[in-house]
């Protein structure tokens, strides 16, 4: 489990300085009701994931060339090409932040989600280190000030050089533990329309009922598909300040998985002036078939052609 050695991005820090420096972005419809959307496309869950592609709408990923070594710290660099193939520099606010970075390694591990600063060239950089070495996946969240389509998320491979060992994507639990945290997850990552999961914090075995808005929540769900990556980030149901969503222990997220399969799911909280991250696998199921009126009908009539053994199980059917 990965800590974010970081307090929590105050106004104070560089990402922070950047959002204020350009305010003049929207702020995304005030994030009224609308936290358990996510950024990017894909992101509702249900169809493509974002993240798959490096370029989308004319926008292009180009990450930086600089050496990235394990365990080295690094200014990690990249710019995004608008569709006139120049660097883009105007975004809108989304959550308090004109980007957001998700880098994580190819295998599930070394999650990190931060928040780059953008030079007055369309250069974005952000001072990371690399835990591991291995290929890394790094995702870019973001709004284009002006397009009509609204937010999407891009994705580029980059290599951080080193000794590498691959780590197996650890079994299924509704349990994790971080920095004497325990988070404990209720309900299912489903596809289809997806559901409720709520993750609940606790500390020292005691609810936590003061959990301290961070950019603009009380959490921010990311989730990975094994195999290529494929990104949804959600955010709760309600917000800081609505006057009904408390603030903690639970956090409830509706999320919809683009497929069935293995997911690894990153719960960035924050508690006593620090983000942390709690992470959890979680297999998504299809939903079971439903119904639809014809075929109800269907099934009734040819239970009705059976004459007087027609009293199968589930159908009472009543004569007038």
């Amino acid at each position: 489990m990965n800590r974010h050695e970081h307090a929590a991005h105050t106004p104070q820090t560089p990402a922070a300085e950047s959002a204020q420096t350009h305010a003049g972005g929207h702020e995304a419809g005030a994030h009224s009701g609308a936290h358990a959307h996510g950024h990017g496309a894909g992101s509702h869950g249900g169809g493509v994931p974002g993240g798959l592609q490096v370029s989308e709408r004319g926008y292009t990923l180009v990450p930086g060339t600089e050496p990235r070594h394990a365990g080295e710290p690094t200014d990690l660099r990249f710019q995004i090409l608008g569709p006139d193939g120049n660097p883009w520099t105007q975004y809108d606010l989304s959550h308090g932040r004109q980007l957001h970075l998700i880098v994580a390694r190819r295998d599930l591990s070394g999650f990190q989600h931060v928040h780059p600063v953008l030079d007055a060239d369309g250069t974005w950089s952000v001072p990371l280190t690399f835990a591991d070495a291995g290929d890394h996946r790094i995702f870019a969240d973001f709004a284009p000030t002006g397009d009509p389509q609204g937010a999407l998320t891009l994705g580029a491979d980059i290599a951080v050089a080193g000794d590498y060992r691959p780590v197996p994507l650890p079994v299924p639990s509704r349990t994790a533990r971080v920095d004497g945290y325990t988070v404990t997850l209720d309900g299912d990552l489903a596809t289809g329309d997806g559901g409720m999961v709520t993750l609940s914090v606790a500390k020292d075995g005691r609810p936590v009922t003061d959990l301290e808005p961070y950019l603009g929540a009380y959490g921010h769900l990311v989730a990975l598909r094994q195999g290529d990556l494929g990104y949804l980030h959600v955010h709760p149901q309600g917000e800081p300040g609505d006057g009904v969503t408390p603030a903690g222990p639970g956090i409830v997220f509706h999320a919809a998985a683009p497929s069935a399969g293995a997911y690894r799911l990153y719960l960035d909280f924050q508690h006593e002036g620090m983000v942390r991250t709690a992470e959890f696998t979680a297999v998504a199921a299809r939903p079971a078939p439903r119904h639809t009126p014809q075929q109800h009908a269907a099934d009734h009539g040819e239970h009705a052609g059976h004459g007087e053994h027609a009293a199968h199980a589930g159908h009472a059917h009543h004569t007038g």
